[in-house]
C-alpha cells in the first residue's frame, strides 16, 4: 500500500516568492540580468538514510527549482544520478516504494536484514571478492531504471565521488560510463568489493568526501548540501555484530571527516534531516526515514527563502529555476 504523503505547505508569501522566481526565468532566460543564483546540490552518503534525499528532491520539484550541477557520494550519487538523468523526485520514490515492507513482516536472517525485502534479491554473498556482499545485480537494476548510463547524456551535470583504496585520495568521476562510477561510490570497504576503474582500485566516496559540496561551489552561486548521516543509540545490552562494527566504524570515520570539513567552510544551505536509529542497510525502514525527514522539507523552504532575499537584485543566471 502506498504511503500517504504529507503535502508541502507554503505560506502565501513563500508561494508568491517562488512563483515570481519561475516567471522571471520564463521571461528572461540565462542572460545575466538581475535574477536568481545558480544552485548547486550536494547529496551525502549514509546508506538507507540517504532515502531522505528523495524528500529534498520532491521539495525542489514542487518549488520549481532545478539544480545547475549535482555532486554525490555513495547513496547520494545513486539518488543524484537518477535525478540528473531526468527522473523526478516522485518518480524516484515510486521506484523505491516497490521494495517497501512493513517492519512487522520482516524476518531477520542475512546480517540481521529482513528476508522479505525484495531489494535483497540484488545483494549476493561475495566472501571471496574483497567484500561480504556483491552489488552487481543492484547495479544492473539501476541500468534498467536510468534513462541513460552515460554522463554526457544526463540532463544535469553530475560529479560522482569515490576514493582510491590504497591512498584514500578522492577520485571524482564525471564522464564516461555512469554505472561503474556509481558502483565504486557505494563500495563500502569490507562490505562491497572495490571497483577497478582505469587502472585504479576504488571504494566508497565516504572514505574521502562524505558530503561533496566543495565540488560544486566554484560553479554555483548557492549550494545546498544534504547530510544524511543521522544518529544512532545502542540499546541497553546491545552487542554489534562483526558487520555492525564495520559499518559503525565507517559511519564514525565519515562523520569525523565531515565535521572537520564544516569547520573550514560551510555551504550556503546545510540540511541535516534528523534520522535516528537506522542502520546503513536497513532500507526496509523507508517509511520511517521519510517520516523523520519531513521537517527538513520546511527547513529547506525557509533556508531558500532567506537565501533568495539575500540575492535580490544581484546579477545572476536564472536558468536554474523553472
Amino acid at each position: 500500500m502506498a504511503e500517504t504523503r504529507k503535502p508541502l505547505t507554503l505560506s502565501r508569501r513563500e508561494f508568491l516568492l517562488f512563483s515570481a522566481a519561475g516567471l522571471a526565468v520564463a521571461c528572461s532566460g540565462c542572460d545575466r540580468k538581475p535574477g536568481l543564483p545558480r544552485i548547486g546540490l550536494a547529496l551525502g552518503g549514509g546508506g538507507a538514510k540517504g532515502l531522505a534525499h528523495i524528500l529534498v528532491l520532491e521539495t525542489l520539484d514542487e518549488l520549481g527549482i532545478r539544480p545547475h550541477v549535482i555532486s554525490g557520494t555513495s547513496i547520494g550519487a545513486i539518488i543524484g544520478a537518477l535525478y540528473a538523468a531526468g527522473l523526478s523526485g516522485s518518480e524516484i520514490r515510486a521506484q523505491i516504494e516497490q521494495f517497501f515492507v512493513d517492519q512487522g513482516e520482516a524476518e531477520n536472517k542475512l546480517f540481521a536484514l529482513p528476508k522479505s525485502v525484495r531489494w535483497l534479491d540484488f545483494i549476493d554473498p561475495a566472501l571471496a571478492a574483497g567484500g561480504l556482499l556483491d552489488s552487481s545485480d543492484f547495479i544492473a537494476w539501476l541500468g534498467e531504471v536510468l534513462p541513460t548510463t552515460r554522463f554526457r547524456r544526463l540532463e544535469i551535470p553530475l560529479k560522482v565521488v569515490t576514493a582510491e583504496l590504497l591512498t584514500g585520495k578522492q577520485v571524482v568521476i564525471d564522464s564516461g560510463d555512469l554505472l561503474p562510477a556509481l558502483q565504486a561510490s557505494m563500495a563500502v570497504p569490507g562490505v562491497f568489493p572495490p571497483v577497478e576503474w582505469q587502472g585504479r582500485t576504488l571504494v566508497d566516496g565516504g572514505v574521502a568526501n562524505p558530503l561533496p559540496y566543495d565540488l560544486v561551489q566554484a560553479d554555483c552561486d548557492l549550494v545546498i548540501a544534504v547530510d544524511v548521516s543521522g544518529s544512532r543509540d545502542l540499546e541497553d545490552g546491545e552487542m554489534l555484530s562483526s558487520l555492525g562494527v564495520l559499518l559503525q566504524s565507517f559511519h564514525t570515520m565519515s562523520n569525523n571527516i565531515l565535521a572537520e570539513k564544516l569547520k573550514l567552510q560551510r555551504p550556503a544551505i546545510y540540511i541535516r534531516p534528523d534520522i535516528r536509529n537506522v542502520k546503513v542497510l536497513e532500507f526496509y525502514k523507508a517509511r520511517q526515514i521519510f517520516a523523520q525527514a519531513q521537517p527538513a522539507q520546511q527547513q529547506l523552504v525557509k533556508a531558500l527563502r532567506k537565501a533568495l532575499r539575500g540575492y535580490a537584485g544581484r546579477p545572476g543566471c536564472t536558468q536554474t529555476w523553472l
